[in-house]
């Protein structure tokens, strides 16, 4: 993906105007690198939650406490991600990010059961606040 792809990726998800069937894990990886790389006046940790709330309703889905937004995997998510730029250069374009986050274990969708086990992650309690990892923790 290049960076105008990520931008125009990203700039349709908090405009709530990408189409339902863009809104990918793969595409949640590379709004939050966007995000971080691009965006001071975001701070994602506390402003992804509602956007990815608003973006749901705005393509008609629900967020409750067994569909929608959830909360474990999007934190989990922003630290490992803020983890992978740790150890990319400071002038890291959000596209050279996504390409080394496509070569980690982040590029599949079940990289969180390394971490929690499926019941424990698609419970409700971590749908809806963060819920430590049971199997082992997440890297600092």
């Amino acid at each position: 993906m290049t960076d105008d792809e990520i931008d125009a990726l990203a700039q349709g998800f908090c405009a709530c105007a990408l189409p339902k069937e863009r809104w990918t894990h793969h595409a949640h990886f590379a709004t939050a690198l966007w995000l971080i790389r691009t965006r001071p006046d975001v701070q994602p940790e506390r402003d992804m939650p509602d956007m990815i709330r608003r973006y749901n309703e705005s393509v008609g889905g629900v967020n409750s406490d067994s569909s929608g937004y959830h909360e474990t995997i999007t934190l989990a998510s922003l630290h490992m991600a803020r983890r992978l730029l740790a150890g990319l250069p400071d002038d890291v374009t959000p596209a050279t990010a996504y390409s080394a986050l496509m070569c980690s274990p982040l590029k599949n969708k079940e990289w969180p059961f390394s971490y929690w086990s499926r019941d424990l992650l698609m419970a409700s309690p971590a749908r809806l606040t963060w819920v430590e990892p049971d199997i082992r923790p997440l890297p600092a």
